[in-house]
């Protein structure tokens, strides 16, 4: 009941920051942006269907550090942020306790497997139909540019909203730090 009260809670947070994006700086304290998840808490387990075929449930992946790039292919934010995610996150670190694998919001195979061909992105895809694992992070009718990174114990360590380039790059030293611990 607690949980169902505080989501509603954020949910209502949501709608009044909306309105006041303008005046608001982007920050990381900032960053609840209709999530419903917070920093410190343990990621749901979802199970991701790779364009591939292959299933992954994200608790498997205790041990490495995850990144879940939310992403759809009309999303002009996700386009310019996915070449900077494949060269300064995914290549360095794919060899690594890492996996960078992106959510694609509620797009058929077809066009996800079209999208990351055009993006020419080497990092996993997902699909996400309905988009039901994305509204396990954030509510559904929020935007969908976001990162969540996950800890090698499974533990959400930072979330990004948009497509901020201070943040991008703070996201980038907290990967670096986790997979060197």
């Amino acid at each position: 009941m607690k949980k169902h009260l505080d989501n509603i809670w954020r949910f209502q947070l949501c709608l009044i920051s909306i309105s006041f994006i303008p005046q608001i700086a982007y920050s990381q304290i900032e960053i609840d942006s209709c999530y419903i998840v917070k920093i410190g808490d343990q990621a749901p387990d979802v199970s991701l269907q790779l364009i591939s075929g292959e299933t992954i449930a994200l608790d498997e992946l205790r041990g490495k550090v995850v990144v879940l790039q939310f992403t759809a292919s009309w999303c002009s934010v996700c386009r310019k942020e996915m070449p900077h995610l494949e060269k300064e996150i995914w290549l360095p670190n794919k060899d690594k306790d890492f996996i960078l694998i992106g959510v694609d919001y509620d797009e058929p195979l077809e066009k996800v497997v079209a999208f990351k061909e055009q993006m020419q992105t080497t990092y996993p895809m997902a699909l996400d139909p309905g988009a039901d694992i994305f509204a396990q992070f954030a509510h559904k009718k929020s935007g969908v540019t976001r990162n969540v990174v996950i800890d090698k114990k499974g533990k959400i360590v930072y979330l990004t909203r948009l497509f901020d380039m201070d943040e991008f790059n703070g996201m980038k030293t907290k990967i670096k730090e986790l997979i060197a611990y």
